[in-house]
């Protein structure tokens, strides 16, 4: 017997709002005694806890901001507010999976608009 999982809604978030969301979980689990943590709750806490730099709202303002540049999709754009790269090669590396390659110029645009909130 095979169980498919229907998907029902995607959406691109950033390490910030997860954190944000997360926090709320957590204050709703600790309310209630009876219930444990479970593992992977546990560690998706701990991982949102930790990489989470910036609010959530200057995280999304980074996503727009780079969004309105053109030369990134919103995939890529959620990508670069959750890592933050700081350097070319780690730039590169977040475009390492795509059909295309930036400039040295339009990789360097992209990390002065990075630095802005990093």
């Amino acid at each position: 017997m095979t169980i498919f999982k229907e998907k029902v809604d995607e959406e691109y978030l950033t390490v910030s709002e997860v954190k944000e969301l997360l926090a709320a979980v957590e204050a709703d689990r600790a309310a209630d005694e009876d219930r444990e943590m479970r593992y992977e709750l546990a560690r998706a806490i701990e991982h949102a806890n930790r990489f989470a730099v910036l609010d959530p709202d200057e995280s999304l303002e980074l996503v727009e901001e780079l969004e309105s540049l053109d030369k990134v999709d919103e995939k890529t754009a959620y990508k670069i507010a959750n890592l933050l790269p700081q350097s070319r090669d780690e730039m590169r590396a977040v475009f390492a999976q795509e059909r295309y390659s930036l400039s040295t110029d339009e990789i360097d645009e992209l990390l002065d608009v990075v630095a802005k909130y990093a």
